[in-house]
């Protein structure tokens, strides 16, 4: 993947990047934002769940609630899923990279952390 070395609209090359979307400004910060990408990777086909991590550490803290399986860095974003049998998975990885980037402005890694059957919820047992 090829990531742009040039400013976004309204920064300049020496000074601070301008904000990507207004969900960076809202009044729980990056909350409004975790919960636009999460809603964004839900979208895409192929897509069963979000995933916390091996120990539940992968989420976006925020008070009162989390996000499960959404990161956000200053330089980096993290989504972390669980996708269904039979989805192509470098496909669903490169949709959820192009639904991603557009409202974070940062690289996008995308981490696939678990396979469920059709129609199985995760956490569920299929036996």
């Amino acid at each position: 993947m090829t990531v742009s070395m040039e400013p976004r609209s309204g920064a300049s090359a020496s000074g601070p990047p301008a904000p990507v979307t207004p969900a960076r400004e809202g009044s729980d910060g990056h909350g409004e934002l975790a919960d636009l990408v999460r809603a964004a990777v839900l979208s895409v086909p192929g897509v069963a769940d979000m995933h916390t991590g091996t120990f539940g550490e992968v989420a976006t803290y925020l008070p009162g609630r989390r996000i499960d399986g959404v990161r956000i860095r200053p330089d980096s974003t993290e989504v972390h899923v669980i996708v269904t049998w039979g989805s192509p998975v470098l496909a669903v990885a490169d949709e959820l990279r192009a639904a991603v980037e557009p409202l974070v402005g940062t690289p996008v890694d995308v981490s696939i952390q678990d396979v469920v059957p059709h129609g199985s919820r995760p956490g569920q047992d299929s036996r």
